[in-house]
């Protein structure tokens, strides 16, 4: 059961009704979060609403402490200081000692308690407690009230009788529930809670969670040292790594536990726990027997003192490790060297004689016991029998260490490159491995067709992983022309060249190596070529807005018995998708979307359904599916630093909130002159909320020169489609800045360039540029009825945002002009709702703005105003919403249409009234719902 189950029943115990007493006994080492169970049992209104209450914790010294309230005879018991009673250290003479072990203090201490039942009970530490102790508990628990409910926590493994929590089995009531918790270690989700508490949920990307779970065993206090001790080595570094975790160190308190544990083991024993330490994982009684150098017997016997010592634990049935696997390295640093020598050459010899073998592990023990030559012919088998899908993370990190090392024969070093680049790129390893590369495809004694694929797989990790963009295509374009004798592989990097979602050519360029690579596709008779081109050949007609893509999507061979055809096919399938979003064909996008993430995990390629998640954060955003979104971009910024789609969706959904500094920390580092940091639809979309942030914060000439930039920068890539989220702000920014000609001449080349193309989004936006336009030209009915004409067209893809603002644009024409102001009226308010149940606050808060210079006149009322002396006004409410959304007195003057002195004595007013004394009091209350407000979001241009 969870935790909340325990929540509920004991809150159940404790009501006025009942008469089932619970006694929950949680169990459990050091650190699992016993103790944070018991606050939240006491801290229940349940719990709180019992007026005899009595809270104890044992001492190691076999004190006692009380810390909470005690239960005294007469009507209204309270709550009494902490009180501690150990034993004394001079007894008065004649004194009766007690049992042995027993604290005459304590057990004085516990009878005056438990004189007076109480009917909340709960007892920390209860492996310290002594028999005299435990026998008062158990005379209560067979005599306990009816309304009575009891926590009793301990460390199963320091009980003097195992198994007996207290002392001795107990006969308790019939009417009693007795059950007993263990709980659970942390899950990777729990882990990445408290890492994104500590350090920051986006300096913690997927590997370092996954290596922080590992490492910690999901142990809550070894989870919260480590962190600590990251972040104390770790300084504003903007991204932690697995290596972090293993760089940090060990806990302290970890360390000085298993070594203590350990000592007190008979020295013949001990050889046990330095086995299981070298080995690092969970291992079977005779193969830790055998590296530990025992016979059978000695080895069952230290075995089972290890266990019942709890150094070690039966991890599974038949396996034994530690139960924190870092603290192996407690016990693995403290070795003698000959000593951990002796034990990595037995490991070793142990592992090889497995089937299969393990030859990762292998060559690890080997280099650990400096055995440079063993090490190095079992790494060679990785290459033979591991291939990228069947090798690990450690296997890899093997590969790495043996490439550095000189002395291997070229064709070994050349086969190992291959094994460890092809994993890099599937993503199984990236962090050091183009380092390894590197050094490795200017190899003079490499063969050149070796040193071709090489380069190759370097290439795709340096271009599809890393985003080193223009060190990747550099890489590839050499690659394709060292691997001329072996088309199969030219074509894969030519495909890569003609993928035209990265930087640093034109679509003509990437038409021109996608001619070039099905050339070669053919010349191989390849089969994997041959998809890899295909599905090239759909991703650049897709993005190109060709309807002739969808015919190829068909044709991708979705259940090849190959994996590498497979994989190739799921490239194309999420390539596709992604395009297909951009060009706004959201319901057939989420189709290929599920089809390709389906086939990539059916073909083991996990950085296949990353970039899927990145696809479907933006058509979330696009298609209002908002709720939940900033948590779910947040995670994938998590898991992979670069995340583009992600850090873009965050901005946008920042900038809809009126908390401008967040998008602008948000948006990533791409678009016009920064366009080779990210992927080029990305980097348009993150270009146009770029524009819009400047609009907002009224820098009418940074946001013209920005859209001026931008809009050149998409014209030298060629891809028209991509400028659906950006033409409408770069038209808008220039009309603004009285630059009206040059926003008619980009409206005209977005035009030209949608011409022919299946690009609804696109042409939904040169409507709205139209629009512009036409309003800039003082030509607001024809304006509004383009408006409206746009908000249907983005009604039907379903863009939902877009819908309303380009409906709130017509209904504001509509009104300037003073035709349908009815209508408008009764649009503007479906607009607000609308934003505000999508969370955009600052649109929802411009739109009523709006809304208040039209509404019809209210009817005649009582003479006087209404009494606003205690709660907030309306319009005081809706200005400390804004204001705690971070916006300045002069953004929200601008958004209400309200000078910037009304708004500072709005604010001063709602923070008397709600009783804060800043902003940051302001934001606090507005998170828990005092202000008024629903949320926040954001509007076009304010």
């Amino acid at each position: 059961m969870c935790e909340q189950v325990w929540l509920q029943r004991w809150a159940s115990a404790l009501e006025e009704d009942r008469r089932e007493p619970l006694l929950l006994l949680v169990e459990g080492p050091a650190g699992m979060g016993k103790s944070r169970l018991v606050r939240r049992l006491l801290a229940l209104p349940q719990s709180q609403a019992v007026a005899g209450r009595l809270v104890v914790a044992f001492r190691p010294s076999g004190g006692l402490a009380v810390t909470g309230p005690v239960p005294v005879a007469g009507p209204s018991p309270g709550p009494r200081p902490v009180v501690t009673a150990s034993p004394p250290s001079h007894p008065e003479p004649g004194a009766d000692p007690g049992p042995p072990g027993a604290s005459p203090a304590a057990h004085a201490v516990m009878a005056q308690l438990l004189a007076a039942p109480p009917a909340l009970l709960v007892v920390e530490d209860l492996h310290h407690a002594d028999e005299c102790c435990l026998g008062l508990l158990r005379s209560l628990l067979r005599e306990s009230p009816e309304r009575f409910a009891a926590a009793l926590t301990y460390r199963p493994d320091e009980l003097p009788h195992r198994g007996l929590p207290l002392g001795r089995a107990v006969d308790y009531p019939a009417r009693m529930s007795v059950v007993r918790w263990a709980p659970p270690p942390l899950d990777e989700q729990q882990v990445r809670l408290i890492a994104g508490e500590l350090l920051g949920a986006e300096r913690c990307p997927e590997e370092f969670v996954a290596r922080l779970l590992e490492r910690s065993g999901g142990i809550p206090q070894v989870v919260v040292d480590l962190l600590r001790m990251v972040a104390d080595s770790g300084g504003d570094r903007e991204h932690f790594s697995g290596r972090d975790i293993e760089e940090a160190g060990i806990p302290v308190r970890l360390a000085e536990s298993v070594l203590d544990r350990m000592g007190a083991l008979p020295e013949q024993h001990r050889p046990i726990v330095g086995a299981a330490a070298v080995l690092g994982e969970p291992a079977g009684s005779q193969e830790l027997a055998s590296v530990a150098g025992l016979d059978a017997d000695d080895g069952r016997a230290a075995l089972v003192a290890a266990l019942e010592q709890a150094v070690l634990r039966e991890t599974e049935e038949g396996r034994y490790g530690f139960t924190v696997p870092l603290a192996a390295s407690a016990v693995h640093r403290e070795l003698p060297g000959p000593v951990r020598e002796r034990l990595h050459h037995r490991a070793a010899t142990v592992l090889a004689g497995r089937k299969p073998v393990p030859w990762a592990r292998v060559a690890r023990h080997w280099r650990s016991g400096g055995r440079t030559d063993n090490w190095l012919r079992a790494a060679e088998h990785l290459a033979d029998d591991a291939g990228p899908a069947a090798a690990d993370e450690t296997s890899f990190s093997l590969l790495e260490h043996a490439l550095g090392f000189g002395g291997l024969p070229p064709q070994t070093r050349g086969r190992l490159a291959l094994v460890l680049a092809r994993g890099a790129v599937l993503g199984l390893r990236s962090e050091g491995t183009a380092r390894v590369l590197r050094g490795l495809v200017d190899d003079p004694v490499l063969p050149a067709g070796v040193r071709g694929e090489i380069r190759l797989e370097l290439g795709l990790l340096l271009h599809n992983r890393k985003r080193r963009f223009d060190e990747g295509r550099a890489q590839l374009k050499q690659a394709a022309a060292e691997l001329a004798g072996r088309p199969a592989l030219a074509a894969q990097a030519m495909a890569a060249l003609a993928n035209p979602f990265f930087p640093g050519a034109c679509l003509a360029e990437n038409l021109s190596w996608l001619r070039r690579a099905e050339l070669a596709a053919a010349a191989s008779g390849d089969g994997t070529a041959r998809v890899t081109v295909a599905a090239c050949r759909a991703t650049v007609l897709m993005n190109a807005g060709d309807p002739e893509a969808w015919r190829l999507v068909t044709g991708l061979p979705r259940e090849s018995p190959d994996r590498a055809v497979r994989r190739q096919a799921a490239r194309g399938l999420l390539n596709t998708a992604n395009g297909a979003v951009h060009l706004g064909h959201h319901r057939r996008a989420g189709e290929l979307l599920a089809e390709g993430v389906e086939l990539a995990a059916r073909s083991d390629a996990p950085f296949l359904e990353r970039v899927a998640r990145g696809t479907g954060v933006l058509r979330d955003w696009l298609t209002g599916r908002w709720e939940g979104l900033a948590e779910r971009c947040t995670r994938l910024v998590a898991e992979d630093g670069v995340a583009g789609e992600a850090r873009v969706v965050l901005a946008l959904l920042s900038l809809s909130k009126g908390e401008w500094t967040a998008a602008g920390n948000w948006l990533p580092r791409c678009g016009g002159s920064s366009s080779d940091d990210c992927e080029v639809p990305v980097a348009a979309v993150a270009a146009g909320a770029g524009i819009r942030l400047l609009l907002a914060r009224q820098d009418v000439e940074g946001a013209a020169a920005a859209a001026a930039e931008a809009w050149a920068w998409l014209g030298r890539r060629g891809v028209w489609v991509w400028g659906a989220a950006l033409a409408p702000w770069a038209v808008e920014a220039q009309v603004r800045a009285g630059r009206t000609e040059a926003a008619r001449e980009l409206a005209a080349e977005f035009a030209a360039g949608l011409a022919g193309r299946d690009a609804p989004a696109g042409t939904a936006a040169l409507l709205w540029c139209d629009a512009v336009l036409a309003d800039a030209a003082d030509r607001p009915v024809e304006a509004a009825g383009i408006f409206r004409e746009a908000s249907e067209v983005y009604a039907g893809l379903p863009q939902p945002y877009a819908r309303a603002l380009t409906a709130e644009a017509a209904a504001r024409c509509a009104l300037r002009s003073g035709t349908g102001t009815g209508a408008a009226v009764d649009e503007l308010n479906r607009c607000t709702e609308e934003l505000s149940g999508l969370g955009a606050v600052w649109d929802a808060a411009r739109v009523r703005a709006l809304l208040r210079t039209h509404r019809p006149a209210a009817p005649r009322r009582a003479p006087g105003r209404p009494s606003f002396a205690e709660r907030m006004s309306p319009r005081e409410a809706e200005v400390a919403e804004l204001a705690a959304g971070g916006l300045t007195n002069r953004q929200i003057a601008a958004t209400l249409h309200l000078s910037p002195r009304t708004v500072e004595q709005h604010i001063a007013r709602a923070m008397r009234k709600l009783g804060v004394d800043s902003r940051q009091g302001l934001a606090s209350r507005a998170a828990q719902g005092s202000t008024g407000g629903t949320g926040t979001a954001a509007g076009p241009d304010g």
